[in-house]
């Protein structure tokens, strides 16, 4: 197998690539370096250089609030690009795996989320993420579609690390409450892609993120700040609507971003327990 993974310098495609390496798999990663999303003439040079067996498609327009005021670009990188690499997957003959993504879901329900739940994109970002599902499925007959959310990549900043630097500095941190859904670390990701390209398992549209209890993004911030020796009631609860107050430019986002994952368990795959990781990864920082 080679794999070609785009948008290896994102958290996401950073961690799938290193996955790959350390199982011994050959693959090349593409960063915008190589091609932009929307020069698909250079995309196509790269394809056919490296001629993969498949195809990880990871790069994506993910600034959420900026989409709002760019939504043409938004929607030809996530998914005019989408279709014309599906399209070259289908040339080379080689699999074809989309990152998609929980904000195509309307994000008001209390249930999990599964695979063929309504579409209702709240926002740009989001529509364009479903658009992108769409071109490529017009491109390829058979082809995977994995939806993630909350993910949280240890390649750069992130939510964790931040909240700690919040909790070092005095500083109490107004933290929204009234969204839901569990951490998915990038590297927990990396590894169930992986698996469903190379163990056999059906082509279809999967979720894909951690398992175990749900949270909040101020549960999550109460127990960093418990972890590093403070008082949760240090950081204070706040709705999306308080949160954002008096600011412009906003993108609405999603309340629940749940995702049902027994299709991927079907396969053999074991989603890890967001608490137990992030527990985990707490010890490593502290």
């Amino acid at each position: 197998m080679k794999v070609l993974v785009t948008g290896v310098s994102g958290q996401l495609g950073f961690d799938v690539m290193r996955e790959l390496l350390a199982r011994g798999i050959e693959a090349k990663g593409a960063s915008r370096s190589d091609f932009s999303l929307t020069d698909f003439a250079a995309m196509r040079r790269f394809v056919e250089v490296h001629r993969p067996t498949a195809i990880i498609h990871c790069a994506a327009y993910t600034a959420v609030d900026k989409a709002e005021d760019e939504p043409e670009l938004c929607r030809e990188v996530n998914a005019a690009a989408t279709g014309e690499l599906a399209r070259l997957a289908k040339e080379v003959g080689a699999k074809f795996l989309y990152i998609s993504t929980d904000y195509v879901f309307p994000g008001t329900g209390e249930d999990f989320y599964e695979p063929e739940d309504e579409k209702a994109p709240c926002n740009v970002y989001g529509e364009s993420k479903l658009l992108g599902e769409e071109a490529a499925r017009e491109a390829l007959e058979e082809l995977f579609i994995v939806r993630i959310s909350w993910v949280f990549g240890e390649n750069g900043k992130n939510f964790v690390k931040t909240m700690l630097s919040l909790a070092e500095r005095g500083i109490a941190p107004s933290v929204v409450a009234d969204q839901t859904g569990r951490l998915t670390f990038a590297s927990d990701l990396a590894a169930g892609i992986i698996h469903l390209i190379s163990s056999g398992a059906d082509y279809g549209t999967y979720n894909l993120s951690g398992d175990g209890p749900i949270l909040s993004w101020a549960d999550i911030a109460k127990r960093v700040y418990e972890r590093a020796g403070h008082s949760p009631d240090e950081v204070t609860p706040v709705t999306t609507e308080e949160y954002y107050a008096g600011q412009e430019g906003i993108a609405p986002r999603p309340l629940s971003s749940v995702l049902d994952l027994a299709r991927i368990k079907a396969t053999g795959f074991t989603p890890a327990d967001s608490t137990e990781r992030l527990e985990a990864y707490l010890q490593e920082l502290l």
